[in-house]
């Protein structure tokens, strides 16, 4: 039987401005990667922490969905890269005109250049039928999930590694490259690897196809205005 410590809770303050800065610079310096990765594999200490980091992440009921699947294989990275280049072709006939060259200029290659791969999902089934937190809202499991993904995302970029996060693929191509249940979701696939250089700004920004919007213009007090967002 687990006994609790007479006082579970711990000092609790600020970080040093050292610490804080470290932090900060990760959040704005992360990046998308799709093409920049180096060759030389990640050591399996550094893969470690990265997944530790993933897995401190909170989770609705403390349920902690989330699975990782590390894929080094070549011939399987090839196969997902197939799937991709399929719906990445469907996704370029769905923007018209100069948005579709741009589109297609993308360089969109983190599949087969980063050394590993880490397909990321959701067990809805993991907490039981009632999960504490997501009896009104059946999607924070997966809401949990994408913590856990940014944490890694922070992390590696701590480390000197990019991330890469590919989302264009039928569901069903990567369920059946990796034999995922069908009960589980599949929430993100995740290239990963060595970086020299980033962006300094985000690279669909720098390429002209978005830019970042005004934080004053997100965020509202005590109540929606009444027309903001109304297109």
């Amino acid at each position: 039987m687990r006994t609790e410590p007479l006082d579970p809770l711990v000092r609790a303050g600020a970080f040093s401005c050292e610490e804080r800065q470290a932090v900060y610079r990760a959040i704005e310096t992360r990046r998308d990667v799709r093409d920049q990765f180096l060759p030389e594999p990640l050591p399996d200490d550094l893969v470690g922490r990265l997944l530790h980091a993933a897995h401190s992440a909170p989770s609705v009921g403390f349920m902690q969905p989330w699975n990782f699947l590390l894929v080094r294989s070549e011939a399987t990275r090839r196969a997902v890269h197939a799937a991709f280049l399929k719906a990445n072709a469907e996704a370029a006939e769905m923007f018209a005109g100069e948005r579709q060259a741009a589109y297609r200029a993308l360089k969109l290659e983190g599949i087969l250049k980063a050394p590993l791969s880490i397909c990321v999902t959701c067990d809805p089934t993991r907490g039981g039928t009632v999960v504490l937190g997501r009896t009104h809202n059946p999607r924070m499991d997966v809401y949990s999930t994408v913590c856990a993904v940014q944490n890694l995302w922070l992390a590696a970029r701590a480390e000197g590694v990019g991330v890469g996060w590919v989302s264009i693929f039928h569901d069903s191509d990567i369920r059946q490259a990796l034999a995922i249940p069908e009960h589980v979701e599949i929430v993100a696939w995740l290239c990963v690897g060595y970086i020299d250089k980033l962006y300094a700004e985000p690279e669909l920004a720098v390429k002209g196809w978005r830019q970042r919007l005004p934080l004053e213009e997100l965020v509202f007090e005590e109540r929606w205005p009444e027309g903001a967002g109304v297109s």
